[in-house]
């Protein structure tokens, strides 16, 4: 009996072995995770990270050098150089670096937090980076988009303004700026202290006072909220702006922060001076973040796509920002733009695609018009969060001070969390007054449980986009015998994605140079792209015939050339080189 126990015992501790070297992966996984794996989700990461939150500057770089060392064949980190205050703008480079030379795979830059209370953009950013590298082996699209793609993704274009907003009292939408000093309003004064936390809470809230002249008054069902009075009943409250003081006499409150200037006004497309366009700088390119930026992309003339991140609004924008730049979107352009844009909009319930100067305002100087018309790049700029994520529904009113979705999914979802409640204080100059309102990380920023939702969207998003960048194939190469010792050998290279390997407008004024497609292994006298083969159509490049130079590979379609080569058929090799579009070869 002895015996039977040890063999039957040693039987069941083999077949658990077995299965266990079966299943290893699936039990590897079901050991650390103690249940089932949520799909669409990376099962036992390696870089731990909770999408519940936003990060300051430490915890961003930690984030990047942790994805590099946990990652080191898909993910390396570099600066794209300094801040005003000396900080690095770091970028992650995401690619299979086993699959070739990632600077010539069509490449896709993500920036975010170029307003610096727009804190989101990093978040989704990071979320991404980790997503492709976590994901990479294990989803099969993840694993041939890092094989064929090359991203290049920078968290935070602004840190040392995110440091501030994240480290100091301010409301929801300040500092929108950087940091270098500025008067501004030329009194001669720069408090660079930022704004005045009266009762030292942490919060810049709303200050109101009592006055038989204001024109708000509390609503009856929400002691938080104050609603216009109606045309014919007085009110019970003025509102007198932030949480703040007058520092230099001049009457007006908090209008002396450092830097009131916009970075996303500074970019050299399309730039107009302070006078026309609100937030600009000296010059295009004033900061040194924009200098960096532009650079850093400038070296990567594989960008072929590029997505950044702001809030708020729930919206796909593209360009242009002014009107007059219109005539610049040729419709081959705008298709491509249709494709992404619409299906965005699907991906993201509550998310409209929108022409920026068109169905909002003008913008002068723009990071996106920059990218799109200054380098060719097709580019979306993402208005992340909007009020239909509360409810699921649209807003009844757009006046914010009309409806209160906002208070009561703070009652009822946040507990109240996001509202400083009013109370009493002694103004030195206002007198007596009540300070309360929302804080500065409500509203415009997701609330901790919506954030990674909307983080995976959003990156599905521009998943989508990035995996729309050219993807060349030379499908065919044939050849004939000519009259008198020579040989006709023709190629077709195909391109299976909706982007171009050149925009209308990159072709139009030159931004890249062409697509290079060579052949090898003869001796070649002629060449001539086929314009229509049913016709016998074709245009002859005279110079350096063994290279024909070709403006561009269109979105879905495809580019037949032809040489004629002198001498015996050989061995044939076409090769494809296009900045945006990559490189492949094939024998014939």
């Amino acid at each position: 009996m002895k015996k039977l126990l040890i063999l039957a015992f040693s039987l069941c501790s083999y077949l658990a072995f077995a299965q266990q070297k079966t299943n290893s992966k699936e039990q590897a996984i079901s050991d650390e995770l103690t249940g089932l794996r949520a799909i669409g989700s990376p099962a036992n990461p390696k870089v731990p990270m909770r999408w519940n939150h936003y990060n300051d500057y430490a915890g961003i770089a930690k984030f990047c050098q942790d994805m590099a060392k946990a990652h080191p064949n898909l993910v390396k980190v570099e600066s794209m150089g300094k801040t005003f205050q000396g900080r690095d703008l770091w970028v992650m480079v995401v690619s299979d670096f086993k699959t070739g030379n990632p600077e010539r795979k069509p490449g896709f830059y993500i920036d975010g937090n170029i307003h610096s209370n727009e804190l989101q953009g990093s978040e989704i950013a990071m979320y991404t980076a980790w997503y492709l590298a976590e994901n990479f082996g294990n989803v099969e699209f993840i694993t041939n988009l890092l094989k064929d793609k090359t991203f290049y993704i920078a968290p935070s274009i602004n840190p040392d303004a995110r440091e501030d907003f994240i480290r100091k009292p301010n409301n929801a939408n300040s500092p929108r700026s950087g940091m270098m000093p500025l008067d501004d309003d030329g009194d001669g004064y720069v408090d660079e202290d930022g704004y005045d936390d009266l009762d030292g809470d942490g919060n810049i809230v709303q200050m109101r006072r009592k006055s038989p002249l204001g024109r708000w008054k509390q609503d009856p069902n929400d002691p938080l909220r104050l609603i216009p009075a109606k045309a014919d009943e007085p009110g019970e409250y003025e509102i007198l702006g932030y949480e703040g003081i007058d520092n230099d006499g001049d009457g007006l409150v908090n209008e002396d922060g450092a830097g009131r200037y916009d970075p996303n006004r500074d970019w050299g497309w399309s730039w107009q001076p302070d006078y026309i366009q609100g937030g600009a700088l000296f010059y295009p390119g004033t900061l040194p973040e924009t200098q960096a930026i532009k650079k850093y992309i400038m070296s990567h003339p594989n960008i072929a796509g590029a997505q950044s991140y702001h809030n708020y609004g729930g919206m796909f924008l593209r360009g242009p920002g002014a009107e007059e730049d219109q005539q610049y979107y040729a419709s081959s352009d705008i298709a491509v733009y249709d494709v992404i844009g619409k299906l965005g909009e699907k991906i993201i319930p509550g998310y409209n695609y929108y022409v920026i100067h068109k169905d909002l305002y003008t913008v002068y100087g723009g990071e996106i018009d920059w990218l799109a018309l200054g380098r060719g790049i097709f580019t979306f700029s993402n208005e992340l969060m909007t009020s239909y994520l509360l409810y699921r529904q649209k807003a009844t009113d757009d006046n914010r001070f009309q409806n209160d979705e906002f208070n009561q999914f703070s009652k009822y979802l946040l507990f109240d969390d996001a509202y400083v409640p009013w109370k009493s204080f002694k103004h030195p100059q206002y007198g007596d007054i009540e300070i309360g309102g929302s804080k500065k990380n409500y509203v415009r920023n997701h609330p901790g449980f919506m954030l990674e939702e909307d983080a995976h969207r959003n990156m599905a998003f521009t998943l989508y986009h990035a995996n729309q960048t050219p993807k060349l194939d030379i499908q065919n190469i044939s050849s004939r015998s000519l009259d008198n010792g020579l040989t006709e050998v023709t190629a077709v290279i195909i391109n299976q994605r909706v982007i171009p390997t050149h925009s209308a407008h990159d072709v139009r004024f030159k931004i890249e140079r062409p697509d290079y497609i060579t052949l090898k292994g003869g001796n070649v006298v002629a060449a001539m792209i086929v314009e229509n083969a049913d016709l016998g159509l074709t245009r002859e490049q005279k110079n350096n015939p063994a290279t024909i130079e070709v403006p561009s590979i269109p979105g879905m379609g495809n580019v037949k050339v032809r040489w004629i080569v002198k001498g015996n058929p050989g061995k044939y090799t076409v090769s494809v080189d296009s900045r945006k579009g990559g490189v492949v070869e094939k024998t014939m």
